[in-house]
């Protein structure tokens, strides 16, 4: 009604405007997304209202002629394939699980076909976004039984490929959680210790979640809880704080 009285008109920017925005909104979008899969405001650990709203306007790309590209399918491709495990990622009570824990029966097999067919639809053209690149890692660990069975050398190679195109120290933790599953935790350790800029994660609570995991696993206790603790000091979620206190306590079981 508003555009009515104002007589506002709403058109579609040219086709040099409209590809500089669709990157812009591309970009809103997988925030939005992210903000919804690890809420870091938020008393849920996951916002699910978030998630399907940044599907919702991300199909809306892919099904509009105007814009419609390869990078819009991909997003969508990512989004799907992480919306599909979020049954099995909280339990009845709301906690977030370890990935051991979940329950993939509960996995949305639905889901995880769209995400294929809109994997599919961007390979077109010759375009390969980091959304290409994380798409494809999350299509791994979608057809996975478990995580002891998890393609980890895809998974570090698909990292290999999107840290050339984006050198974020994220990544590259990313990269060395995958390396911890592939060749053990003091590989892991060491492609941390590697990670240029590696100061830039220094308020990244995932880095010290990380670093305690992987002194869990090779078996100092001592630095686990070190990290744990410091992550938990550097996490506003309640449902992380949650996390690592159970892992906190698994170290004294």
């Amino acid at each position: 009604q508003l555009f009515r009285e104002e007589k506002i008109k709403v058109e579609l920017p040219n086709a040099v405007d409209l590809e500089k925005r669709l990157d812009g909104v591309s970009q809103a979008l997988y925030l939005l997304f992210n903000e919804g899969y690890n809420s870091a405001s938020s008393d849920e650990v996951i916002r699910k209202d978030l998630i399907d709203e940044s599907l919702r306007l991300t199909l809306m790309l892919t099904e509009n002629p105007a814009t419609s590209r390869p990078q819009a399918d991909a997003l969508a491709a990512l989004i799907l394939f992480h919306a599909a495990r979020l049954p099995g990622r909280i339990d009845a009570s709301g906690n977030k699980l370890l990935l051991d824990d979940q329950d993939r029966s509960l996995w949305d097999s639905s889901l995880i076909v769209r995400g294929f067919y809109h994997l599919n639809r961007s390979a077109t053209g010759d375009e390969i976004s980091n959304y290409h690149i994380e798409a494809a890692i999350a299509a791994v660990h979608s057809i996975s039984p478990s995580r002891k069975e998890t393609d980890w050398r895809q998974v570090v190679e698909l990292y290999d490929k999107l840290a050339l195109k984006n050198n974020s120290p994220v990544i590259a933790l990313n990269r060395a959680i995958a390396i911890a599953e592939l060749q053990g935790a003091e590989a892991g350790l060491a492609a941390i210790e590697s990670i240029p800029n590696l100061e830039l994660l220094s308020e990244y609570y995932l880095l010290p979640a990380t670093l305690g995991e992987l002194y869990f696993r090779s078996g100092d206790a001592d630095k686990a809880r070190e990290h744990f603790t410091k992550a938990m000091k550097l996490t506003n979620s309640p449902g992380e704080k949650k996390l690592l206190q159970y892992k906190i306590g698994k170290l004294d079981n």
